[in-house]
């Protein structure tokens, strides 16, 4: 069966799954059988209890037509969770929308990093501070593992905010987090303990080659990091030592290579490099800055 011709119509969710795979690993997608049940699940409402208890029970003819249309968005290089509008990061259930960058697995590190860096504060009163928030991503995985803490997640984009404000809503934390739009730490007030920030780190020529999932679906306010990736970088080390409490931690994304260079940045805003976290795929993601102290 071809793309061209998907019907799934008559079909039992175990045949419909086994067909939605073997089409995505016919295209070689890697994450194939989580993406297929993704989509199956998305299409039907049902859980994966469900498919495992009942996995011969008939696709419904609505959900059929649902998932062929999701099965032919996939299959056209639209990311799944961009079809779901939805994406799970951490511990947590976010909604995206084309308005937001689909928070990636690899920006995890960067929550790793800050909760090894806050060690046992973790229970403590912080203040938090996303810049560039998108999703909420960052700042909500935070907040659900700091019981105590407050923060608040900045970004440019008015329609980003407004899915970082339904994510507050949607993860439990209305109350312990607000949604700013503005640029970067302008119009801010006090000094928070743990500062984040994915900024947009890619260089401008660059971007026409990257992936179709992320040059076409991904918001180019997010990805482009002007003619040397390092535009942001920029700003947000010259911002960080007037926000960034004394004792406090900021921890920044990184793209391949750029660690040495933003790295030179931090200490000539003075920042200190505390330390530097490797993704799962062993590529430097995540640099940890404080202060620099005083004698």
């Amino acid at each position: 069966m071809s793309s061209g011709e998907i019907d799934l119509k008559g079909l039992s969710l175990a045949a419909a799954l086994r067909t939605i795979f073997s089409l995505l690993l016919q295209q070689g997608h890697e994450d194939a059988e989580s993406e297929a049940r993704m989509l199956l699940l998305g299409a039907t409402g049902l859980t994966r209890t469900d498919l495992i208890l009942s996995p011969e029970r008939a696709l419904e003819d609505d959900a059929a037509e649902r998932l062929e249309t999701f099965l032919s968005r996939r299959l056209a290089g639209e990311p799944a969770t961009r079809i779901l509008g939805a994406r799970a990061f951490w511990t947590l259930d976010l909604r995206v929308s084309p308005d937001v960058l689909d928070p990636r697995p690899d920006s995890e590190t960067i929550v790793i990093a800050a909760l090894e860096a806050i060690g046992p504060r973790k229970d403590m009163d912080l203040r938090l501070l996303d810049l560039g928030t998108g999703s909420g991503a960052l700042l909500l995985a935070l907040l659900s593992e700091c019981p105590h803490a407050t923060g608040v997640g900045v970004d440019l984009s008015h329609e980003a905010c407004a899915i970082a404000r339904e994510n507050v809503d949607r993860n439990g934390l209305a109350g312990r987090a607000e949604i700013v739009q503005g640029c970067w730490t302008e119009g801010l007030t006090g000094a928070f303990d743990v500062i984040v920030s994915n900024p947009p780190y890619i260089e401008s020529a660059v971007i026409a080659g990257l992936a179709l999932e992320v040059r076409q679906h991904d918001p180019m306010l997010a990805l482009d990091g002007g003619a040397d990736g390092l535009a942001a970088y920029r700003e947000i080390t010259q911002a960080l030592p007037a926000v960034l409490r004394p004792g406090g931690v900021a921890v920044l994304e990184l793209g391949i290579g750029q660690g040495p260079a933003v790295s030179r940045l931090a200490e000539a805003a003075g920042l200190s490099v505390r330390a530097f976290r490797e993704d799962l795929g062993g590529i430097q993601r995540a640099l940890v800055l404080e202060r620099r102290k005083t004698a």
